[in-house]
C-alpha cells in the first residue's frame, strides 16, 4: 500500500503541470463530485491496462492446460496461476517497463483530460461498449497467443488416439506424457519472445489510442 501511495503521488506530481491548462477557466465544482468523476475515469484507464496483463496470464493458463503443465511448481501467487502463466506475465511486465510503460501511462493520463472534460462523467452507453470491446480484445489476444500450444495439443491427442487404436496393449499415456511435457517447454522456449512481442505491440496500440476501436 505504501508503494501504491508513493506511485500515485509521483504520477500526480508528474501530470499536474501538464494538465494545468485543461483546468483553466473551469467552473468551481464540489470536491466530492470531482473525486467521483476523476476516480471513474482513472478506473477505466486502469482496467484497460490491467486487461492486457490478464490476457497474458490467460494465455499462459491456456497453454499450460493444453500441454499438461498446469500443475508444475504449483501456484506462483495469491490467485492460482500455472508456472507458465507466471513466467509470461512477469516477462510481459519486465518488457513493458523496459519499453517505458511508466512514461506512456503518464502520457495516457494527460491525454484523457483532453478527451473527458473535468467534472463530467463519461456516458454509460459508451463506457459499456468500450468495456465489452476491451474484454473481447483481451480474450482474443489470449487465445491468439496460446494458439500454437492448443494446436500442438490437438495433434498430440490425435496421434495418441491413432497409436492406441493400432496397439491397444501399449500404455500410450505413460509414453506420451513426457513427450507433451518436453514439447510444451520447448514451445515456450521458442515462442515466448514472439508472444511477448505481440503482446507489447497490442499494449502500445492501446496506449496510443485507448478509446478507439480495438
Amino acid at each position: 500500500m505504501r508503494i501504491k501511495l508513493a506511485l500515485a503521488l509521483a504520477f500526480t506530481a508528474i501530470c499536474a503541470p501538464a494538465v494545468a491548462p485543461y483546468l483553466m477557466g473551469q467552473p468551481d465544482s464540489d470536491f466530492a463530485w470531482l473525486a467521483v468523476t476523476e476516480t471513474a475515469i482513472g478506473l477505466m484507464i486502469g482496467i484497460g491496462v490491467r486487461l492486457f496483463l490478464l490476457a497474458m496470464q490467460t494465455a499462459g493458463s491456456i497453454a499450460a492446460q493444453a500441454t499438461s503443465l498446469s500443475q508444475i511448481l504449483g501456484a506462483a501467487g495469491v490467485t492460482p496461476l500455472p508456472a507458465m502463466g507466471h513466467v509470461l506475465a512477469l516477462g510481459a511486465i519486465t518488457l513493458a517497463m523496459i519499453m517505458g510503460l511508466h512514461v506512456r501511462v503518464a502520457e495516457l493520463v494527460i491525454t484523457t483530460y483532453g478527451i473527458f472534460p473535468v467534472g463530467d462523467l463519461p456516458g454509460s452507453a459508451g463506457v459499456s461498449q468500450w468495456g465489452v470491446a476491451q474484454v473481447a480484445r483481451a480474450f482474443s489476444l489470449a487465445f491468439t497467443l496460446a494458439a500454437p500450444f492448443v494446436i500442438v495439443s490437438v495433434l498430440y491427442n490425435l496421434t495418441l488416439g491413432i497409436i492406441n487404436r493400432a496397439m491397444p496393449q501399449m500404455m500410450v499415456v505413460f509414453v506420451g506424457a513426457p513427450v507433451i511435457t518436453a514439447g510444451g517447454l520447448f514451445l515456450l522456449f521458442l515462442l515466448a519472445p514472439s508472444m511477448l512481442g505481440l503482446w507489447m505491440t497490442a499494449l502500445q496500440h492501446f496506449i496510443i489510442n485507448p478509446f478507439g476501436p480495438p
